[in-house]
């Protein structure tokens, strides 16, 4: 579902759909409560919305994507109990209630058999920017560099803007996708592409750049020598209450903060630490 709707919000009434649908999806339940955003923190949400569901079988938690901008959207409008966001609230955001939930590192991702371990940030600027489009720029095998990214409104892009990109812009020639899966997916099959997906959903079918010689794992994350990372936010209109309550209490507990450093996020007990 969420793949098609971070196409559909681009467009008024379409994105109108997406809103009713997060509404008919918890039509005539009781204590349902809808959770609709980031696809970065959207398999995160569902692991623990499971767990939660064994633990309180009398509530449902029903977990949507949509995208950063469009979970925000879905609260304002009250289609949504919570929304998730991988990136900081804007300032127009800022009357809404949030609580940070973990943190995720963005992982510059390569095909397994690019022989390039480790760019500089300004060379990765450089990439997404059009000014270097050949790997043997970099010091690769000659070859197109295919860029791939992640569509307006995401998080993830809002995160790779922000912390990569600084006042350049992604190229118009970059390969839009509208999740960190399918980003995932089109690095693992074109040896001369390179992607930005969360670190957490890094696997052997694609490759972590090292940033400035400095390996992208959540280790370097916690003691903040990696500097590619950002906030998952859960987000509600106003303070929760109920079973949205409820939810984001066993979220933050320390069950849900071990499940989620389980995932491969950094939960606040590993950076307090």
């Amino acid at each position: 579902m969420s793949h098609n709707f971070v196409k559909l919000i681009r467009v008024p009434l379409v994105g109108v759909l997406f809103l009713s649908c997060l509404l008919s999806s918890c039509a005539g339940k009781r204590d349902c409560v809808i959770v609709a955003g980031s696809t970065s923190v959207q398999p995160y949400a569902e692991v623990l919305a499971e767990e939660y569901a064994i633990l309180h079988p009398e509530g449902e938690i029903d977990v949507q994507g949509g995208g950063s901008s469009a979970g925000i959207t879905a609260v304002r409008t009250g289609t949504a109990d919570i929304g998730m966001s991988s990136r900081e609230l804007s300032e127009k955001e800022q009357d809404l209630w949030s609580v940070e939930i973990a943190k995720d590192g963005l992982a510059i991702i390569v095909h397994p058999d690019n022989p390039i371990k480790d760019l500089s940030l300004e060379q990765i600027r450089h990439v997404y920017s059009a000014a270097i489009t050949d790997w043997s720029e970099l010091g690769g095998n000659p070859a197109k560099i295919h860029i791939i990214a992640r569509e307006d409104g995401s998080g993830t892009r809002s995160a790779f803007d922000s912390l990569v990109m600084d006042t350049d812009e992604v190229s118009p020639r970059a390969i839009i996708q509208d999740s960190n899966g399918t980003v995932r997916l089109l690095v693992s099959n074109d040896r001369n592409s390179i992607g930005f997906i969360s670190l957490g959903l890094v696997d052997d079918s694609v490759k972590a750049l090292s940033i400035d010689g400095v390996t992208a794992c959540k280790e370097n994350v916690i003691n903040g020598s990696y500097s590619l990372f950002r906030p998952f936010l859960f987000i509600c209109a106003e303070k929760p209450e109920a079973e949205a309550l409820h939810f984001i209490d066993f979220v933050l507990s320390e069950e849900g903060k071990r499940m989620l450093a389980d995932e491969g996020l950094i939960s606040l007990t590993e950076i307090k630490e």
